[in-house]
């Protein structure tokens, strides 16, 4: 039953298992993990929301209609994904945790129906907790761990939304957005055809043959996380699926906020930032010319000053930034860009908030970020080794923005049959303090941005960013 804090009411909890009209959902399959994938082992879901407004969307017509239809292309869209469906595992005769499918293995998938209001909650900016209610649970055991997991809530008269919890220890953001588009264009061509085929992007490649671990990478990341969980006096056991324990819950007083940046936005950031280059000392003789100014580094620079002075950080602390990079491309040789599992590298750096907050640290940030990105052309994997113990060395409650999503992955392209996305949210970045990225909505080419920051402070970021751009 819905109550005042909780406007949702549950209506049943399903598996869906990959459609039986196939042999192949009858095939048995196991996967490793990667080095890639070992990474990300122990980190918590990456969680989305996708809102689809309609306002004919009544209680008839969502169960009659919709809901039939996402089940049933959801099934559809599993036997071409069949890991998902599976588990993550780690049984004592093997000496590294695996993917495992068997027959009849499946997803979760939640139905719930909500009294909240559909435009508040996909609107701009709104409390963190209000999101909760609509992203669905992902289990994690000791000994098992499920891979992805799906909500589908109605909105009576306004729409519905679609929450997605998925493991990241098994996907990277190209892949979760390939099965979601994948499952969408199923939905959509449902009814003219009765097995939809997928067109190659969207087609999945499993072989981890292709991701090349020469110097065991993937065991040095698995011995960093037994050392990490240790370190800290939890779980002893090396065989442990349990995730990072300080990021399972999120500050109190917490809101989610959405910010764009329009074409012409970023055109004017550009210019000022290549203005303020000229006043900006190179930090070395060699530094980078012309610096990288993509859409990405506008944005995500103009993001961390303004996160910066919201927060009212100390001058003197250092303010971590960074993000991932696809390496499919960067690896030689390359991946196939429809390469299914994590297949992306970190890349960070840090710079003391003093030197952020000067009238010239839209260019310092721009310019460390060119650094970073020029960096990946030595290669993807240079220092890989170090990578993972060195994220676990940063304090808890340090300051710290990552990047969540990209522009690239088309989030707002992900029609079902009853149109695009009225907004896309990342919710999971509450707990990590990454700032989501995705394409304008309206498809005009801008950029659009995610934070979650207590009250006070996304009321100051909200100023910062509003009055910063009409004043450029």
């Amino acid at each position: 039953m819905a109550s005042i804090n909780n406007p949702v009411r549950l209506v049943e909890i399903c598996p869906v298992t990959p459609s039986s009209d196939s042999p192949e959902s009858a095939t048995e399959l196991s996967l490793p993990l990667t080095f890639f994938d070992a990474f990300w082992f122990k980190f918590h879901p990456v969680e989305r929301i996708f809102f689809y407004e309609l306002t004919d969307s009544t209680p008839a017509f969502f169960n009659s209609v919709i809901l039939p239809k996402l089940k049933q292309s959801l099934s559809l869209a599993l036997l071409h994904f069949l890991p998902l469906a599976g588990k993550l595992t780690w049984p004592p005769h093997a000496a590294k945790p695996f993917i495992h499918y068997v027959p009849n293995d499946a997803v979760s998938l939640t139905i719930a129906e909500s009294d909240g209001d559909f435009h508040h909650l996909s609107g701009r900016i709104l409390e963190a907790a209000e999101s909760y209610p609509y992203v669905p649970e992902l289990p994690v055991y000791d000994d098992t761990a499920e891979i992805i997991s799906f909500q589908i809530t109605s909105f009576p008269s306004q729409g519905f939304c679609i929450g997605i919890s998925s493991h990241h220890a098994i996907l990277d953001g190209k892949s979760v957005t390939m099965f979601i588009r994948a499952w969408a264009h199923i939905c959509k061509q449902w009814e003219k055809e009765t097995h939809p085929s997928l067109l190659t992007d969207l087609t999945p490649i499993f072989d981890r043959t292709i991701i090349q671990d020469p110097e065991g990478v993937d065991e040095v990341y698995l011995n960093n996380w037994f050392n990490f969980f240790k370190s800290i006096g939890l779980d002893a056991n090396p065989r442990s699926l349990k995730l990072l324990p300080f990021y399972g819950s999120t500050p109190d007083n917490l809101m989610r906020g959405t910010f764009e940046f329009s074409r012409d936005d970023l055109k004017k950031l550009r210019q000022k930032i290549l203005s303020q280059l000229e006043k900006v000392p190179k930090e070395e003789p060699d530094q980078i010319t012309p610096i990288h100014l993509s859409t990405f580094v506008l944005s995500y620079s103009y993001a961390v000053v303004s996160l910066v002075k919201a927060k009212g950080i100390e001058r003197n602390r250092k303010m971590i930034f960074g993000f991932t990079a696809d390496c499919r491309a960067r690896l030689d040789p390359p991946v196939p860009a429809n390469y299914f599992g994590n297949c992306v590298g970190i890349s960070a750096d840090d710079l003391e908030a003093e030197v952020i907050m000067e009238e010239n640290g839209l260019a310092f940030v721009a310019q460390r970020l060119s650094k970073l990105i020029k960096k990946l052309e030595k290669g993807a994997l240079e220092g890989a080794k170090g990578k993972l113990e060195w994220a676990l060395s940063i304090p808890p409650g340090s300051v710290a923005a990552g990047v969540a999503g990209s522009p690239r992955f088309k989030v707002y392209e992900m029609d079902f049959g009853w149109g695009r996305p009225k907004k896309v949210e990342i919710t999971s970045i509450d707990r990590t303090g990454s700032i989501s990225m995705a394409e304008s909505k309206d498809g005009s080419g801008g950029i659009e941005i995610g934070v979650a920051l207590k009250n006070n402070e996304m009321e100051i970021f909200d100023l910062l960013f509003t009055n910063g751009l009409r004043d450029l």
